[in-house]
C-alpha cells in the first residue's frame, strides 16, 4: 500500500522527487504520513479537499480488500 500512496502523489504533484512517505503501523491502524513540497499541499488536498478524500476512499478500498489493517492517509505540511 505504501507503494500506492507513493504513486499515486507523484502523479498528482509537480516536484515528484519531494514525495516522502513514512508508514507508522500498529495493532489495527496503519497511518501513511504524506509529505511533499510546499507548492504542491494544495494539489494533494484540492479543492474543498475533494482530492484527499478520494485518495482516502481508495486507501481504505485497497486495506479491506487485501484483509489488512485500516490504513489512514495523514498529509502532512
Amino acid at each position: 500500500m505504501k507503494e500506492f500512496v507513493e504513486y499515486v502523489a507523484k502523479s498528482l504533484v509537480d516536484s515528484p522527487d519531494d514525495v516522502v512517505v513514512n508508514q507508522v503501523d500498529s495493532e489495527r491502524v496503519t497511518i501513511f504520513e504524506l509529505r511533499v513540497a510546499k507548492d504542491d499541499v494544495g494539489k494533494v488536498i484540492g479543492r474543498q479537499g475533494r482530492t484527499a478524500k478520494a485518495f482516502r476512499t481508495l486507501l481504505a478500498a485497497i486495506s479491506a480488500k487485501s484483509g489488512s489493517n485500516r490504513a489512514m492517509l495523514e498529509i502532512i505540511e
